[in-house]
């Protein structure tokens, strides 16, 4: 088998960086990458020059405009304008060059805010969405349902994989822009020098959340990436069924719990307080992975490991 060319988009943010580590650890393919700087995925001319130059065979898209509730909130118009515009232009472009294998990411947000647990991919556009992240999920349907209508009328096999929450390093941990378990962690270490003060959890702490470490993800990323080059009956099956394939864990705390596993990992007693004038989001949110698990694939990486490596990571970047 040839060495196939890979172009990752947004390899610089958390996802993009461990696909690109698990890409070159595991020697699959030749990988491409450019900066922000050189290509302006907002603009099509460009990013259509840009793949006619670099002919990939592959392309993984974990580019675009990402952040926490707060963040959702202040920008909708932002969040919306910029993911469909890089989806867009990637997924046109991919088809224009006859790049024969795009793998799209999606998010968890784009299921309906009241789904039945654990959540299935044909829950898709079912109900309503969370109103908190709307803009986000709406661009995301965008990307995946473009997947999907390229794939039914051009015989195209692009695909989308829906994880749940992510974490690890290299994630964003600033204040506004970041997602709850990054910022659970900077609050929590910085809390640590305060005694007797108790740590703020915004809203009830009710809310459940499943999490996932990001190098699951990029595994799982290369392993649908093999099975799609050595086009795998199965998948290929699969993916005339659905364009769409979950990608979780199956492990799931309430956030009140993951703030009481990360203080102890940090050795920090001080109680919990709850910030009810935040909202909670959604009540409760899994993923059904029944799908890519039936393909041969889990997850490694357990949660008190996967948080201490993110723990140290931030210590070691942002506590110089």
């Amino acid at each position: 088998m040839k060495k196939i060319k890979i172009y990752i988009a947004g390899h610089n943010g958390m996802v993009g960086r461990s696909i690109h580590n698990y890409l070159k650890r595991n020697n699959i393919g030749k990988i491409i990458v450019t900066s922000k700087k050189k290509l302006n995925l907002e603009n099509f001319s460009k990013v259509d020059k840009f793949l006619q130059k670099n002919n990939p065979d592959v392309i993984i898209n974990c580019a675009g405009k990402v952040g926490g509730i707060l963040a959702n909130n202040n920008y909708p118009t932002e969040f919306l304008n910029e993911n469909i515009a890089i989806q867009t232009n990637l997924i046109k472009s991919s088809y224009l060059n006859n790049i024969e294998h795009f793998i799209n990411l999606g998010s968890s947000y784009i299921y309906p805010k009241k789904s039945k647990q654990p959540i299935k991919e044909s829950f898709l556009l079912t109900g309503s969405l969370e109103k908190t992240n709307e803009a986000y999920a709406l661009a995301k349907i965008v990307g995946l349902k473009m997947c999907e209508f390229y794939n039914s009328q051009y015989n195209r096999t692009y695909l989308t994989l829906m994880p749940c929450n992510l974490y690890g390093p290299n994630d964003n941990f600033d204040k506004e822009k970041s997602h709850f378990l990054p910022a659970l962690i900077k609050k929590v270490i910085q809390n640590k020098k305060e005694y007797n003060k108790s740590i703020e959890i915004w809203g009830t702490g009710k809310p459940k959340r499943e999490v996932m470490h990001v190098d699951d993800l990029a595994s799982a990323i290369g392993f649908i990436l093999i099975k799609k080059i050595k086009k795998d009956k199965k998948l290929l099956r699969l993916i005339k069924r659905s364009s769409v394939i979950n990608v979780g864990s199956g492990v799931e705390y309430t956030i009140s719990n993951f703030a009481k596993i990360i203080s102890k990992l940090l050795n920090n007693n001080n109680k919990l307080s709850f910030n009810k004038k935040y909202p909670d989001g959604t009540m409760r949110k899994i993923l059904d992975s029944s799908l890519i698990r039936s393909l041969g694939w889990k997850p490694k990486i357990e949660i008190k490991e996967g948080l201490k490596e993110t723990i140290n990571w931030y210590k070691k970047n942002y506590l110089k």
